[in-house]
């Protein structure tokens, strides 16, 4: 091969990758739609969590919350506020917002999992 069919071709596959990283960057984006909670990355778990427990803090119903926290995976609702409550502590989130979660852990602490009879 010459010289100038090389440069031909990096400039065509160059043209192509240019053409495909415009085509799915502007003309056709992927729009992620009514994605569930659990693929959350963790910050953005935690900052779910933060979010229900300012909820619970305004209408102080442990089951609505429990009930949201269970979209995030099928821990207890109780290990999901703790992970939450420990990166809060490692990122150093606010005062308020580390009590509003150890006011949610405590709730959920008292939240029995379905399935489990009292003796």
């Amino acid at each position: 091969m010459t010289s100038s069919n090389l440069i031909k071709i990096a400039i065509a596959i160059s043209i192509g990758i240019a053409l495909g990283l415009i085509y799915g960057w502007v003309i056709d984006p992927i729009e992620y739609t009514d994605v569930p909670p659990n693929i959350l990355r963790e910050d953005y778990r935690v900052d779910y969590v933060l979010m229900v427990a300012e909820a619970f803090q305004n209408d102080h119903n442990p089951e609505t919350a429990a009930r949201h926290l269970a979209s995030l995976g099928s821990e207890p609702p109780a290990t999901i506020t703790t992970s939450a409550l420990e990166y809060a502590n490692r990122n150093g989130f606010t005062q308020n917002e580390i009590l509003a979660l150890q006011n949610l852990l405590t709730a959920m602490q008292m939240i029995q999992p379905p399935g489990i009879n009292n003796p």
